[in-house]
């Protein structure tokens, strides 16, 4: 199963209306946490992200979508192997699909099914942006090294309310000490009999002042669901790459 729809709930929050730059948090040392990934935002375009148009491709799908201030629309386009065309809608209120340019009725599974698929893919080519959303919650769980550099280990969980069906999950972010960049990040998700990866970000980037990056996907070997471990694990050399996660032809304007 595509692992962006195992992601999706931290997503599919943001195209129900969820109010942004609500920063409330509960964990021990959340103020810390919470300073840290203002500054990471900050670092990765800040304001930009609030109101922006934006283009790419990623896996023999387009995406287009547009951002104002809590307003969105995110598009999808791609052609099946039987030549039909599909064309998915995604706005603050909620998905509509088009097929060979018609519109068509979608029962409620298929629905947020594919509204999870499309926000969970503009989740990831805009991170860290949606990490400052109501149902995050984050903890400051020191400092590591990876490939001799020094990061900020930040731990985030979710409210169940807000937090998608998928609340239960949980990621690591690893955000660089003196850059505030995002490189690594990790997540467990519980669905679907679970599992656990590790991303490492390559092929930076900065477009109209938007840091973009794509990702090496890495599954722990041995298997282990501890996230909060897998810096340990990647130096040790315990991480199999599985898949690269790239954002290709990327394209902005800024409003």
């Amino acid at each position: 199963m595509n692992k962006y729809l195992l992601l999706s709930f931290v997503s599919f929050f943001l195209a129900c209306g969820a109010k942004e730059g609500d920063t409330s948090a509960v964990s021990p040392k959340a103020d810390f946490a919470q300073d840290i990934v203002d500054k990471c935002i900050e670092k990765h375009g800040g304001a930009a992200f609030n109101a922006l148009t934006l283009a790419f491709d990623f896996r023999d799908r387009h995406y287009q979508g547009e951002r104002n201030n809590g307003i969105f629309t995110y598009e999808r386009f791609f052609t099946q192997e039987d030549g039909i065309v599909l064309h998915d809608i995604l706005n603050n209120e909620g998905l509509t699909r088009k097929v060979n340019g018609e519109g068509v009725s979608l029962n409620a599974k298929d629905s947020a099914a594919y509204a999870n698929s499309i926000n969970s893919v503009f989740y990831f080519a805009l991170l860290p942006y949606f990490l400052n959303d109501p149902a995050v919650r984050k903890t400051y769980l020191g400092e590591t090294t990876l490939k001799g550099q020094p990061y900020h280990k930040i731990k985030v969980t979710f409210r169940q309310e807000g937090g998608g069906k998928d609340f239960e999950d949980v990621f690591v972010y690893w955000i660089h000490s003196k850059d505030y960049t995002l490189d690594y990040l990790a997540y467990n998700y519980i669905v679907d009999g679970g599992g656990a990866r590790f991303r490492e970000a390559y092929n930076i980037r900065t477009i109209e002042g938007i840091r973009f990056a794509d990702y090496i996907n890495y599954q722990p070997e041995p298997d282990s669901r501890a996230v909060e471990t897998f810096d340990q694990m990647f130096e040790a050399g315990q991480m199999k790459e599985l898949s690269r996660i790239d954002t290709e032809h990327i394209e902005v304007s800024l409003k």
